[in-house]
């Protein structure tokens, strides 16, 4: 395993140790665990070709995600493919938020989840939500079937369905929570991705036009369409976008002019916030700060 991560440091690779481990534990069909307790093992042949194949792939700078084809979000495994974006640990903060939201688990809530992707979103909520019921949705037929499946690996088919649409147009009813995490990244900020993103993950997923905003703006429009009297919608955005999407929705006539107020976040620096738009409480977003926006 030092070879192999003092290969992969050589490219730039930060997690190169931990990224060692994972390669040569799926090499051998092993846990990590099991391939920490155990750096001596002499590999076959057939495994030292198989993790030459893994190494290569990660020096290319494949994500770890595609390479192992699945990713842990919310304790639970989502199968990952070069179709979808692959779940990140700070999405787990909305989740968070929707739950402390819902309050009372036992509900029985309706929920739509707008550019679903592998469905982590929306999945992860049906697993801690026992009685609600969610809808999927995506743009791209190949998200949707990794989505369905990921429903399936989770016995939550039953409750959860898929719907090809761009944004609302095949979409009926009104829901009392909508989640997204659309893409938001600007057309400049594609310079400054890592290879890991800008080369293997789907740019449907990521682009969010010029100014990384057009997607808030469809969202606009889908919220006041789609979102139950008392309903809450939970919004992902970039780490700068806050005032930006929260003009975007209070021009859009979704929430009064807002006012600010900052607390300290309790979870350190992320890349992403979540927000929520509150038809009764107006408009709140939450990462490293957490900014409420009230009439």
């Amino acid at each position: 395993m030092d070879v192999v991560a003092k290969r992969l440091t050589a490219v730039g690779i930060d997690s190169a140790r931990l990224d060692a481990r994972l390669l040569a534990a799926h090499a051998l069909d092993w846990d990590a665990g099991q391939a920490v307790a155990r750096p001596d093992h002499i590999l076959t042949p057939d495994q030292a070709r198989t993790l030459e194949e893994l190494v290569v792939r990660r020096e290319a700078r494949e994500p770890m995600s595609i390479i192992l084809g699945s990713v842990e979000f919310w304790s639970l495994d989502f199968t990952v493919t070069p179709d979808v974006l692959a779940p990140r640990p700070d999405s787990e903060t909305l989740v968070e938020a929707v739950l402390a939201h819902v309050g009372d688990k036992a509900s029985a809530l309706s929920m739509v989840d707008f550019g679903t992707g592998s469905g982590c979103l929306l999945l992860a909520l049906l697993s801690e939500l026992p009685n609600a019921r969610g809808v999927g949705v995506d743009i791209s037929d190949a998200a949707l079937k990794v989505a369905q499946g990921n429903a399936q690996t989770l016995d939550l088919e039953n409750r959860a369905r898929f719907q090809v649409s761009d944004w609302d147009g095949q979409v009926d009813g009104r829901f009392d929570l909508v989640i997204s995490n659309p893409p938001y990244i600007a057309g400049p900020e594609f310079l400054t991705l890592a290879p890991e993103v800008a080369q293997y993950e789907p740019r449907l997923a990521l682009a969010g036009g010029l100014d990384g905003l057009d997607c808030y703006r469809a969202l606009a429009s889908v919220l006041q369409r789609r979102l139950a009297p008392e309903g809450c919608a939970f919004l992902e955005i970039g780490a700068d976008q806050a005032e930006t999407v929260s003009d975007v929705l209070v021009t859009a006539g979704v929430v009064g002019k807002p006012s600010i107020r900052i607390w300290p976040g309790i979870r350190g620096l992320l890349r992403r916030h979540w927000g929520m738009v509150d038809r009764s409480k107006k408009l709140k977003f939450c990462a490293r700060k957490r900014l409420e926006f009230q009439s």
